[in-house]
């Protein structure tokens, strides 16, 4: 496994940030911009050595070519997502709406089109990582460390959704935050450019379908009809909204 890596100010408590590119030229444009940004830096040519690097080292998030030689960025990041909520940004094809609106199926946190600026990039890693590590529930909740809504219950210190049985359901940290967000503003409408700042911290553009398709992915979590779903309501021509009570627990010290 051919693994690059960033030297320059290798202190443990910087963000590690793990690229996953075949393209040689991309690999160390990355490395160089995120070490001389701050972050520890790793980069990998494809899926096998990305399994490798795992095997070994804990990124604070990866960065995920979605053309890669074998198993692909979604074919990955569908896998990695089912044993892990490491925070990962894809890198797809400009203009291609259908490989975002995949990759975020297949659980990414965010996706960026190339080519892209790496500003742009440095950006979403920072809005990704402040997200995933901001903590779960606030305002007037702030000693919640539960929230129970319709016979599920979410646990805001594992981040573990139950359902009645105790079965233990993954969230991705998109689906995490979303989730926390309907939760943390019940029977309240919220439109698609409330959720894309309050979730993912950024503005939505015209064509942007990432909120619908998150949303349609956390229903599916929560075994929603996709026909007349009951706890996340489609309010047409406005947004969303949970229409379920809410009920916060704290637990003994």
């Amino acid at each position: 496994m051919e693994v690059v890596v960033g030297y320059k100010r290798t202190m443990e408590t910087m963000p590690r940030i793990l690229v996953v590119d075949d393209d040689p030229e991309i690999r160390r444009l990355l490395l160089a911009y995120l070490e001389k940004n701050g972050y520890r830096a790793s980069a990998v040519a494809d899926g096998r050595e990305m399994w490798r690097f795992l095997e070994v080292s804990n990124p604070d998030l990866i960065v995920l070519d979605l053309m890669l030689p074998g198993d692909d960025g979604l074919e990955l990041c569908r896998n990695l997502r089912a044993k892990s909520r490491i925070p990962v940004i894809m890198l797809t094809a400009r203009g291609d709406e259908m490989d975002r609106i995949l990759g975020l199926e297949m659980g990414a946190d965010d996706y960026l089109p190339k080519p892209f600026n790496p500003r742009e990039l440095l950006a979403r890693i920072k809005v990704v990582l402040r997200r995933s590590q901001a903590p779960p529930y606030s305002k007037a909740t702030t000693t919640a460390t539960a929230l129970h809504f319709s016979g599920w219950r979410l646990d805001l210190l594992s981040r573990h959704l139950t359902d009645a049985q105790g079965g233990v359901v993954p969230l991705s940290g998109a689906e995490y935050r979303l989730l926390c967000t309907f939760l943390e503003h019940p029977n309240r409408i919220l439109n698609r450019d409330q959720l894309l700042d309050l979730t993912q911290g950024r503005e939505s553009d015209p064509f942007d379908r990432s909120i619908d398709v998150l949303v349609s992915r956390l229903r599916r979590r929560l075994r929603e009809d996709p026909r007349s779903p009951e706890i996340i309501k489609t309010v047409r021509g406005e947004g969303y909204v949970l229409s379920v009570p809410v009920d916060a627990y704290t637990s003994p010290p």
